[in-house]
């Protein structure tokens, strides 16, 4: 459970132990803290921009809890079916306390499923794209530490001074040398290799700084999905090309990650130059946030009231450039006319709206007065 991890270039040791605590005889591994601990901050990331966003956070976390959970089955579930060897039992094919998560199989579990949880729960689906994006930046650049502390994700041998070494790594290289040989790839199990899920973990971070810098600069719905669609996908497309322990496809001996980020970046970058040109000059306002269930009774007590349906007014809206203060301001603002305590009020100015105005009195003008004579 415990590695000395070495890089000789900058004359540093690490010990660590893929044991993080335990619970009663069954230990807590690092891997899965690392992964649930970036889980929750982006999560926290998710909840707080949401009103910038028009996303009632209500209603996000539902399709968080949904999209995250089947999220994590499809990753296992991507990494099983390309995982170069055999699982012995089911049980080994769903535990993952050894590490086998795709990130790819994440993303396209998230965007099925949390794409049918925005549907379910009425949101705007790609707006919550948008932010889920910088979302799986957080997450993915926190998890890659678990593979850290697993000793794995690592890359083919380098002489850069972060080089690192460690037995887990030497022998993991020595029961594959067959098997990246048939792939062309020579590597020596006793020189250090590159920390490849360093590499990654960097990449993301990045990715996350620039996406949170161009949030308020977007022009349309999904453009800041597609960036990071572009973004994650380039860097993987050329980190994965390091990598020892790619998962491969049964054709052509092709990394299944470089086909699936070639083809990201491709198909992203066509649709960002398209859709960039359409929305060009055009002002890119988000609607805010309606809160629903408030709505919702406040249309209940119209109706007994007034005995009519209570249809709602379009949605207040802002630009996409106002501040995160602005939008949680006139959010709140918006949702504070649902308040129930003000139903009575609201109802009879609408029934003083309904009255016509009574018309005054007419009036004889001056000399024009009948004098009770007779005309000749």
């Amino acid at each position: 459970m415990t590695n000395l991890v070495e890089f000789p270039g900058l004359g540093l040791e690490l010990t660590i132990n893929r044991v993080a605590f335990t619970i009663g005889d069954m230990p807590i591994y690092w891997y899965g803290v690392i992964i649930a601990a970036g889980l929750l901050l982006a999560v926290a990331f998710g909840m707080h921009y949401a009103p910038d966003f028009g996303i009632d956070k209500d209603r996000f976390m539902d399709v968080i809890l949904i999209g995250g959970v089947l999220a994590i089955v499809c990753a296992r579930a991507y990494y099983v079916i390309f995982a170069p060897f055999k699982y012995e039992s089911l049980w080994d094919m769903i535990n993952l306390r050894d590490g086998g998560l795709a990130i790819y199989g994440a993303v396209i579990g998230a965007a099925v499923f949390g794409g049918l949880a925005c549907r379910w729960r009425r949101l705007p689906l790609l707006r919550v794209f948008d932010l889920v994006g910088m979302g799986f930046l957080i997450g993915q650049g926190m998890g890659r530490w678990g593979n850290f502390f697993n000793q794995e994700a690592f890359g083919t041998n380098t002489t850069l001074p972060w080089g690192m070494y460690s037995a887990a790594t030497q022998s993991y290289l020595e029961r594959t040398q067959a098997e990246l040989a048939a792939q062309g790839v020579m590597v020596d199990p006793t020189l250090p290799v590159h920390p490849t899920f360093l590499y990654e973990s960097i990449w993301c971070f990045v990715g996350l700084a620039l996406l949170w810098r161009h949030m308020k600069k977007r022009r349309f719905d999904g453009e800041l999905a597609l960036w990071y669609a572009a973004w994650y996908g380039a860097g993987r497309f050329w980190i994965e090309g390091l990598r020892t322990d790619s998962l491969m496809t049964p054709f052509f001996g092709l990394r299944v990650s470089q086909v699936v980020a070639l083809v990201s970046v491709v198909v992203s970058l066509i649709l960002l130059v398209v859709l960039r040109r359409r929305f060009a000059g055009r002002e890119y306002r988000i609607p805010l946030a309606v809160d629903l269930t408030k709505q919702a009774a406040w249309a209940r007590a119209w109706k007994a009231h007034t005995g009519e349906e209570w249809v709602p007014a379009e949605a207040d809206s802002l630009p996409a450039s106002a501040s995160h203060a602005e939008f949680v301001a006139a959010t709140k603002q918006m949702n504070d006319r649902f308040n129930l305590s003000r139903i009575e009020a609201a109802v009879k100015e609408w029934q003083a709206a309904q009255t016509p105005a009574e018309a005054p009195a007419s009036e004889e003008p001056e000399g024009e007065q009948n004098d009770g004579g007779t005309d000749h």
